[in-house]
């Protein structure tokens, strides 16, 4: 029996100042249905993500403001910071945590800049909306083992396809270097690369 989360609840005070801020960050909006004037659901989704979230009248009864954590991964944090930036998120400078495993709560123990080597789960920034919902964002680019089913590797977007095989493309390089022969079957490398790396399994040499 698969369990998927794949709703998770946002409590605001404004429904349309919300719809307004995810909607601008380039959710997509999925739903906004209301029954009467007390009762409203609006439900967006980020991004390549399997989950979504809703917010509106009466779905919760958690103050404004207190869903706070919520991570979303991406596997390029620089990036992200820009994109949030430019869309007008004020999200925080990239940090790592001072332990060098996950972060504490709040902005305690921050470290500015990404994990040290670059470490995949490492590097973090957060940002809010209107109503102090806090997010954060988590750069990964290879999963530990065991987090990704190998026989049902699939990508997102096109973004993350797009990254996986660049990062293909620099190992298949480093392979040919260290063989100091060229790869005629260059397309299965890639592909087990790329299957393998998400899927957190030992890399092909």
């Amino acid at each position: 029996m698969d369990f998927k989360l794949e709703v998770v609840v946002v409590p605001v005070s404004d429904v349309d100042r919300a719809k307004d801020f995810y909607t601008g960050l380039g959710w997509r909006l999925d739903a906004d249905v209301a029954t009467d004037e007390s009762f409203r659901v609006v439900q967006v989704t980020p991004p390549g993500s399997p989950a979504s979230v809703i917010f509106g009248s009466s779905v919760t009864d958690q103050a404004p403001g207190s869903a706070q954590g919520l991570h979303l991964i991406v596997n390029d944090i620089d990036a992200a910071h820009d994109e949030l930036k430019r869309l007008g998120a004020a999200p925080s400078e990239v940090f790592h945590d001072a332990g060098g495993i996950f972060h504490h709560n709040g902005t305690e123990s921050r470290v500015t800049g990404p994990a040290p080597q670059r470490g995949s789960y490492g590097s973090f920034l957060s940002f809010s909306d209107p109503d102090g919902n806090g997010w954060l964002l988590q750069e990964i680019t290879t999963r530990l083992p065991g987090r990704v089913d190998p026989s049902t590797t699939a990508f997102a977007t096109t973004a993350d396809l797009a990254a996986a095989l660049r990062r293909a493309a620099a190992a298949h390089g480093e392979h040919e270097a260290r063989t100091g022969e060229e790869d005629a079957n260059w397309p299965d490398w890639y592909a087990d690369y790329m299957v393998r790396e998400q899927a957190g399994a030992e890399l092909p040499s």
